[in-house]
């Protein structure tokens, strides 16, 4: 009988705490950032970018798989069907901001708002992200993950990824560490 109970009591815990959490969707609602199972797996080994330490060994960098956030400041047709993007690199907040402390549905995604320079990307794009009104162009959030060639930008010399896969935030999916004065953490 008390194996019972207790079997019984722990049932109805589990689907209790399985019903009242909940993932954080494909646009991280929660009050902390939550990688998709694919995005951990793209990070495993990859390195976060660092603008001036690129700057200063790009033959090592090139040599590396790395990551990184930027918003999407420009977008053109690339090479092989890719979309050729221009990054403004963010950082990402320790913290999501949220609306309602007592709601994670609140939350959003949170970045810097200061960029910390400019990379180009090309991005072979899902369909979704290539058209519509959630379509990845001026104003999305981006984390990519890729490699850096030796090819620059001709515009302004900055360096350009090949990226392997990416998540992509739509415009207003996602808010700036300057929207703190209008969100709670």
């Amino acid at each position: 009988m008390k194996r019972t109970l207790s079997t019984s009591a722990l049932l109805g815990l589990l689907s209790f705490a399985a019903s009242a959490c909940h993932g954080a969707g494909p646009y991280g609602y929660a009050p902390t950032y939550v990688p998709t199972d694919d995005e951990e797996k793209a990070a495993s080994g990859a390195t976060e970018y660092d603008p001036v330490m690129f700057q200063r060994d790009p033959d090592g960098w090139r040599k590396k798989r790395v990551t990184l956030f930027g918003v999407v400041t420009g977008r053109a047709p690339g090479p092989g069907g890719g979309a050729y993007l221009t990054l403004s690199v963010r950082r990402l907040e320790p913290r999501n901001l949220c609306d309602n402390g007592n709601d994670e549905d609140s939350c959003r995604v949170t970045v810097s708002d200061k960029d910390f320079g400019v990379v180009h990307a090309v991005a072979p794009l899902r369909l979704d992200d290539d058209f519509g009104e959630r379509s990845l162009g001026p104003g999305s959030l981006v984390r990519v993950f890729g490699t850096f060639g030796e090819d620059l930008d001709p515009a302004d010399g900055q360096p350009v990824m090949r990226v392997a896969t990416y998540r992509h935030w739509p415009r207003n999916f996602y808010v700036t560490r300057a929207s703190a004065v209008h969100m709670r953490q």
